[in-house]
């Protein structure tokens, strides 16, 4: 899978730019996926028809929109662009807003993409390196900062990687998620296969297309799975609205932004809102307020 340097090269980052709203932000977006070759003009407008349609859903963090659209013909490679605002702009997120940092997403399918997604989660979650990408003079440094943070995260050591997930994700792990324990679900009681044997529970993350914020989402919900020590009995699966209809018998919850859960409605399962997909803590929360821990 490629890394997230590799999609997104120094060509595709402009700092400090001035645009006017957020339709603007989003062109200055789309005109760099077209001039490092990743899209089509056509792409630009299908990423703002998605806001239009969807909502400010992208708007996943504080201060940061993850812009992007369906997979379609106008993408012509997968590829990503950052822009830095000199001024924030508002999408109309109820808890985010405003604006000073969008990234663009170009996505050929769902999975090419899904490692830099995740690189790109984790490093927005840290503070340090948040600060540290908001203060970068140019271009290179940003890149450097990016490449950088990468190699840290192979490199450090597994206790070490392993408290700072704790930080992040909140706190102690739940005492019904020691080792072998399966999850109990406050409501229907926990499914059993043949033999009295756990069976897998399934969490859907859920955004207009299943390519970009529902990976975000997944990342971060995994890590504080890890951290329980559930993931063994719960799996994540990032997807789409439409599809998200259809798989809802097959999952315990689905996790979602406010204007998505308005747009799905009532699937028959809980459908629980996060409004920042890079808050642990955030995530920590809600999956216990989805089981009964």
């Amino acid at each position: 899978m490629a890394a997230l340097n590799d999609l997104l090269p120094t060509a595709a980052v402009r700092l400090d730019v001035r645009v006017a709203d957020w339709r603007d932000a989003i062109r200055t977006a789309g005109g760099l996926l077209v001039e490092t070759g990743a899209t089509t003009e056509i792409y630009t407008a299908e990423m703002i028809r998605n806001v239009e349609e969807n909502g400010p859903y992208l708007v996943i963090a504080p201060g940061f929109a993850f812009v992007h659209a369906r997979p379609s013909p106008a993408v012509l490679r997968t590829g990503m662009c950052w822009v830095r605002l000199e001024t924030p702009v508002e999408f109309g997120h109820e808890a985010n807003d405003p604006v000073h940092l969008v990234v663009g997403l170009a996505a050929e399918d769902s999975g090419a993409h899904t490692a830099a997604m995740a690189a790109l989660a984790q490093l927005l979650a840290d503070p340090e390196t948040a600060r540290a990408l908001q203060d970068a003079a140019d271009p290179e440094a940003l890149h450097t900062v990016l490449a950088g943070t990468e190699g840290e995260r192979d490199d450090r050591p597994g206790d070490e990687g392993a408290e700072g997930e704790r930080a992040a994700t909140g706190g102690a792990a739940p005492d019904p998620a020691a080792p072998g324990r399966a999850p109990a679900v406050s409501g229907p009681a926990v499914p059993e296969q043949s033999g009295g044997a756990r069976a897998v529970h399934k969490i859907l993350t859920v955004c207009g297309n299943g390519v970009g914020t529902s990976l975000f989402l997944k990342n971060t919900l995994e890590q504080v799975l890890d951290r329980w020590g559930w993931s063994r009995h719960v799996t994540v699966e990032a997807t789409d609205t439409i599809s998200a209809k259809g798989k809802a018998s097959e999952a315990v919850a689905i996790l979602t932004s406010r204007e998505i859960a308005r747009t799905l409605g009532d699937v028959g399962v809980p459908v629980q809102v996060v409004e920042d997909f890079t808050s642990g803590p955030e995530v920590d929360r809600v999956l216990r307020d989805t089981y009964d821990v």
